[in-house]
């Protein structure tokens, strides 16, 4: 099994810190700061994993860096660390493009044409295509998400880029903008995506030009975010689409949820099961965290060990529930 960070040891014992329940909202200010504060200090100093290299221009981020940033449904947001240092969003763009389009198309309509399963196989998994009769069995990975784009509104790929620009600004609350140095590197080594696109394209399950719609989803990967943006991106969807920090509404609610069912499924690709098997599925507000070392499996290590700890410490997993007290059974009238 590959080795998780997730899988680590809690800095303290369940038994006798047992973790907090969800309850809707985060706890006290102090008590969220004091949280976030410990853990970016324990976690701070951590070297393991290695900064991604399969886009030449990620390669240049220093390891140092790392940031954790929490928004909640109502607008508070804690933050500590390098939550202003721009990077590229990359894959955390996927859940976002897939709500646009179950916006523009409706979400039984992108069910239909998307699916929303689990693959088993990697991210970027041609047999992942190749075995499932469907093709696409979900918007968060690779084939899914090149076939998402292809489905957003748009005549033309530019028109196609500007309404994914536009939707995952107001998701972050401010004007996004494309990193070049990312979109040019990127597009320079993604003969991949360029094949997972072209297939899909020979099983007519992909819906614009593939070479156009695969350029589409390089530039959206590339588009320059913070810790903070995607925070309050997060805190978006915890909010059930209303942006907590501009009240702007984004996304309609029932679209809003579908993607939080996804996104627990399929969010972390082969490795969803285990996410909520450690961690749960945050639903209080938005956590983001930045730290450029990655694990075997592609994850954020320091990410992963601060999602894991706060998780416990605010009561963000929703399978953490309180047992009733001193209630008698009774039959039901």
């Amino acid at each position: 099994m590959t080795k998780l960070s997730m899988y680590e040891s809690l800095p303290f014992d369940e038994a006798t810190a047992p973790s907090l329940v969800s309850t809707g909202e985060l706890p006290q200010t102090e008590q969220v700061r004091d949280a976030i504060t410990e853990a970016y200090e324990r976690y701070r100093s951590n070297g393991d994993g290695a900064v991604a290299d399969y886009i030449p221009a990620l390669a240049s981020a220093s390891p140092g860096l790392f940031g954790i940033c929490v928004v909640g449904a109502r607008g508070r947001f804690f933050e500590i660390g390098d939550v202003e240092t721009a990077f590229s969003i990359q894959s955390v763009s996927k859940p976002f493009v897939f709500a646009l389009v179950c916006e523009a198309i409706g979400y039984e309509a992108a069910r239909h044409r998307l699916g929303v399963n689990s693959t088993g196989f990697p991210f970027n998994s041609l047999m992942a295509v190749e075995l499932n009769k469907d093709r696409t069995m979900n918007p968060l990975v690779n084939a899914g998400a090149i076939a998402t784009t292809s489905l957003i509104p748009g005549d033309t790929g530019d028109e196609k880029w500007e309404r994914i620009r536009d939707g995952l600004s107001r998701f972050a609350g401010r004007e996004l903008t494309l990193s070049k140095d990312v979109y040019e590197s990127e597009s320079a080594t993604n003969m991949r995506n360029h094949g997972i696109a072209h297939l899909l394209a020979s099983y007519e399950r992909l819906y614009f030009d593939p070479d156009e719609a695969t350029d589409v989803y390089t530039r959206q990967c590339s588009l320059d975010v913070t810790a903070h943006d995607l925070a309050v991106m997060a805190a978006t969807l915890a909010d059930g689409g209303v942006n907590p920090m501009t009240g702007e509404r984004v996304i309609v609610a029932g679209v809003c949820r579908r993607v939080l069912a996804v996104m627990a499924t399929a969010g972390l690709y082969e490795l969803s099961g285990d996410w909520l098997y450690q961690i749960g599925m945050p639903g209080k507000g938005g956590l983001a965290t930045y730290s450029p070392p990655l694990d075997a499996a592609g994850n954020s290590v320091r990410g992963q060990l601060v999602t894991k700890c706060l998780a416990e410490r605010l009561g963000l997993n929703l399978f953490a529930s309180q047992p009733a007290e001193n209630l008698t059974a009774s039959p039901m009238s």
